[in-house]
């Protein structure tokens, strides 16, 4: 806390705005629980249209938070996500700082 009792603003510097934007968090999320899910899947999930996840997809492979791996299933093309080390770390630290930061709040 500063003398004004506001939270330590170094705390919001921190922050990894890749991971924080709420359809990233999400995917991220969903991720991190699951290990591995398919385009379909995680649309459904989010509530994304398939564009806005397609775009949030390519931000996180650009990253390096997850891996995307295309096939196909019979016919039909399938796209498989995955998260990557780094990115399990950085949603790790996410959720670390956004704790600490909540916890530095006062009541």
């Amino acid at each position: 806390m500063d003398e004004i009792g506001s939270p330590n603003s170094s705390n919001f510097v921190e922050i990894d705005r890749m991971v924080h934007e709420p359809a990233r968090l999400a995917i991220l999320a969903l991720l991190y629980v699951i290990d591995s899910a398919d385009f379909t899947f995680l649309m459904n999930q989010t509530g994304l249209s398939w564009g806005n996840l397609s775009t949030h997809m390519s931000k996180l492979e650009e990253a390096g938070y997850i891996e995307v791996e295309k096939s196909f299933k019979g016919r039909r093309p399938n796209t498989n996500l995955r998260l990557t080390t780094d990115g399990r770390s950085a949603f790790r630290d996410y959720r670390q700082k956004m704790k600490q930061m909540l916890d530095d709040l006062p009541d």
